[in-house]
C-alpha cells in the first residue's frame, strides 16, 4: 500500500505536489469513488486508480528529456488561448511527459521533460537550490556597479533576491549580453531582477539546468539525457 499522492507520481502524472492538488480537485478516483482526502492508501496491483476518467498504472521505464524550447511556445500541457504548447513535439511520444518547471513564453533555451514524477519534484524542491542558468540580453550598457546590486540581491515584488552569479560577457552597441546563474524560482525572476536596474531583457536563454547544459542542440530540438546526467540529478 502507498499514499495515493505517492502513486500518481510513480505513475508520471504529476509531481507529488501537484499530485496533491489534483487530488484536491476532485480529479482522481479509485475504484471508481473520487478521493479528495490526503493520506488516502491505494493497492498498486489491486485498485483501479483514474485521472481525469483515464486509467493510470506505475510506469516502469523512466524517461528524461532536454528540449531547446523556441520563442512562442508555453510551458505547459494545454493552452486555453490555443498558443502552440512544448508538448506538441512528444504528442506522439511513448510515454507521457511533463515539463519540469517553466519556462516563459517570450524565453527560449533548455527546457528538462520526464515522467518520473519523483525526481521532477525533487529538483524543484526549493531546498535543493539547484542552479539555473540564463544567457541574457539586456538594453543599453550595464553599469558595474548595476552588476554587483545583481549579484548581492535586488527588490523585487517586496523580496530581496538570494544572491547571484553575474558574470558580463560583452558590450555591443546597444546592450549588455550577461550570463546570470540563480536558485530561485520566482515568477519571471530575471526579467525583474533586470528591470529593478533600470534594464529591459531584450532577450533570455536558458543554457542550463542544475547539470544539464544545453550545448549545440539545435531550437526545437530534443535529445535524451545521458545516465552521468541522469544520477548527477538524482545527486542533488
Amino acid at each position: 500500500m502507498m499514499r495515493l499522492q505517492k502513486y500518481l507520481a510513480l505513475c508520471g502524472v504529476a509531481s507529488r505536489r501537484n499530485a496533491e492538488k489534483m487530488i484536491l480537485e476532485g480529479r482522481v478516483s479509485v475504484n471508481g469513488i473520487p478521493v479528495t482526502e490526503m493520506g488516502f492508501k491505494v493497492d498498486e496491483l489491486q485498485d483501479t486508480v483514474l485521472v481525469d476518467g483515464r486509467q493510470i498504472s506505475v510506469q516502469e521505464e523512466k524517461h528524461y528529456i532536454a528540449y531547446n524550447k523556441p520563442l512562442g511556445e508555453v510551458t505547459t500541457v494545454s493552452d486555453p488561448e490555443g498558443r502552440a504548447t512544448v508538448m506538441d513535439k512528444f504528442r506522439d511520444y511513448p510515454v507521457r511527459l511533463y515539463p519540469v518547471g517553466r519556462l516563459d513564453y517570450d524565453s527560449e533555451g533548455l527546457l528538462l521533460l520526464t515522467n518520473d514524477g519523483d525526481m521532477m519534484n525533487h529538483v524543484l524542491h526549493p531546498s535543493h537550490e539547484v542552479s539555473k542558468v540564463y544567457l541574457t540580453k539586456v538594453s543599453n550598457q550595464v553599469t558595474e556597479e548595476e552588476i554587483r546590486a545583481l549579484r548581492h540581491g535586488v527588490m523585487i515584488d517586496g523580496r530581496l533576491t538570494s544572491p547571484a552569479s553575474v558574470r558580463l560577457i560583452r558590450y555591443e552597441t546597444f546592450d549588455t549580453v550577461l550570463l546570470i546563474s540563480i536558485h530561485e524560482g520566482r515568477n519571471r525572476q530575471v526579467r525583474k531582477m533586470i528591470a529593478a536596474t533600470g534594464h529591459q531583457v531584450v532577450s533570455l536563454k536558458r543554457v542550463a539546468f542544475g547539470p544539464v547544459s544545453l550545448g549545440e542542440l539545435p531550437s526545437g530540438k530534443w535529445r535524451r539525457l545521458t545516465d552521468e546526467e541522469i544520477r548527477r540529478l538524482k545527486e542533488i
